[in-house]
């Protein structure tokens, strides 16, 4: 499902100082994922972005509804529809994206994606094989602002590379250490297989 796609209505992205302000509010973990958190690892503007993302652990989920307290959010069913999450509802497995805007007639402002665990890992929702310590799934930016780490994201990116992401990566690549280009590619042979990006990685 894209952005784009018709009846679902526009996106105007909130700044990442509202993200940030809202969701700082609670103790559970969050990060800022997509394209926004590869810029903050990077720590210069990449690109433009259609949207801003906010991943939570799935046991966290209700934090979104409390965050975003007043707003309308909608759940990603498989394959491709929205419907309205309920209040105090907790999405199962396969549900992993949640759109949300402030009313009716606004724009989608945030979207909220769910992410797996088991204990004290993260466990990819494409492959539970890969899987890290939640305490290794972000990093921090100089500003305080709590990201996904950049290998992570790139992992998920590298499912079906866009243009974008293909922008994203080499942005990423020279900064990732060796333990993490050694990370990411072998999430990627587990998960998808030969990959153009595991030859770049092993360079």
């Amino acid at each position: 499902m894209t952005h784009a796609q018709a009846p679902f209505g526009r996106w105007d992205p909130s700044p990442l100082t509202e993200v940030v302000a809202r969701f700082s509010e609670e103790e559970a973990g969050w990060w800022v994922a997509g394209g926004l958190a590869i810029e903050l690892a990077v720590g210069r503007p990449i690109r433009s972005h259609g949207d801003i993302d906010v991943l939570l652990l799935r046991q966290d989920q209700l934090m979104a509804q409390q965050v975003l307290a007043g707003w309308q959010w909608w759940c990603a069913d498989p394959p491709g529809s929205l419907r309205p999450w309920m209040p105090d509802e907790v999405l199962p497995l396969g549900v992993h994206d949640i759109w949300c805007r402030p009313g009716p007639d606004d724009p989608w402002r945030i979207q909220v994606m769910l992410d797996e665990s088991c204990g004290h890992e993260w466990v990819s929702r494409r492959d539970s094989r890969v899987r890290r310590p939640i305490s290794a799934l972000g990093m921090t930016s100089a500003a305080g602002i709590p990201f996904l780490a950049p290998d992570v994201q790139l992992y998920y990116k590298a499912n079906a590379p866009r243009p974008k992401d293909e922008e994203d990566f080499d942005a990423a690549l020279p900064l990732l250490t060796e333990q993490r280009r050694r990370w990411l590619a072998d999430a990627i042979t587990k998960s998808y297989g030969p990959h153009p990006w595991s030859k770049r990685l092993e360079a």
